[in-house]
């Protein structure tokens, strides 16, 4: 039995606006957690974008999360696979899941239309690897309230 992709799991019913939800959450909860010199960087850029225009983090969550749950497929089919639970097994995999997602944005912080957002992406990518692989455990917990068991 396959098991189905997490974008084809998301695609059933409302579930991807409760996923959005979710990960507004999480971002907000990462944001918040951030200390020092590197999280006052961050803190201050997230409120750059967030004030681009009412409803711009929303619709970028929105718009990347088809090509994340992608990149994040394999680690969960893996977890699946396994018997493992999917947001353990993602923790366990920190680097692999930020270098993937990292890929994503990069990707389109190149393409970007803004200036700002280019540069601001720029600013913050040199240390954007250890705050990802420092969201695995959210991530995890909103893999497994969102994904099959399996």
């Amino acid at each position: 039995m396959s098991i189905p992709s997490l974008k084809e799991q998301v695609e059933q019913g409302n579930k991807r606006a409760a996923v959005i939800d979710d990960a507004l959450q999480v971002l907000d909860a990462e944001v918040a957690d951030k200390s020092g010199l590197s999280g006052m960087a961050v803190k201050g850029a997230f409120a750059v974008v967030k004030g681009i225009q009412p409803g711009f983090i929303r619709h970028v969550v929105d718009n990347l999360l088809d090509d994340f749950l992608d990149a994040l497929n394999p680690i969960y089919q893996e977890a699946v696979t396994a018997g493992k639970p999917a947001g353990k097994h993602l923790q366990a995999n920190g680097g692999r899941m930020a270098d993937a997602l990292l890929g994503i944005t990069d990707a389109r912080a190149e393409r970007a239309q803004r200036a700002i957002i280019k540069k601001t992406y720029d600013k913050l990518r040199p240390t954007a690897k250890k705050h990802v692989e420092a969201a695995a455990g959210r991530l995890g917990g909103l893999l497994d309230r969102h994904a099959q068991a399996g």
